[in-house]
Order: structure tokens, then C-alpha cells, then sequence
């Protein structure tokens, strides 16, 4: 089983998503609560669609 998006609503009555692996970690987050479903589903989709060009930015070692 792949890993799948899951839209939910906080304790604020924002609306967020998570990315779950199929063991049930969230491993991935909307890192900002958003005011409608659609507004939601849209920051989803642009992490679809963008994140599999995304750089890998190391920067464990530049602060050492």
C-alpha cells in the first residue's frame, strides 16, 4: 500500500492535510492550517505535482 493524503480539520477549525505512510507514521505535513477544503486540497496537489523535481538541500552539515 502507497502512502496517501489525509485532509482533516485542527482544533482551531483550520483545515490541513498529512501525508501517511502505509505503516501509519505521518510523514509529511501542510505546516499551515488553511480556511476552506479547496484552499486545502490545492496546497496538496502543488506538493504532487512539484515535489518530485524538489533539490534536497542539505543543511545538517553547513551548521557544523
Amino acid at each position: 500500500m502507497a502512502a496517501t493524503f489525509e485532509l482533516f480539520v485542527d482544533s482551531q477549525g483550520e483545515y490541513r492535510w498529512r501525508l501517511k505512510h502505509a505503516n501509519g507514521n505521518i510523514i509529511a505535513t501542510s505546516g499551515e492550517g488553511y480556511a476552506s477544503k479547496q484552499k486545502a486540497k490545492q496546497g496538496l496537489e502543488s506538493v504532487k505535482t512539484n515535489a518530485p523535481d524538489a533539490d534536497v538541500v542539505d543543511s545538517v552539515d553547513a551548521k557544523r
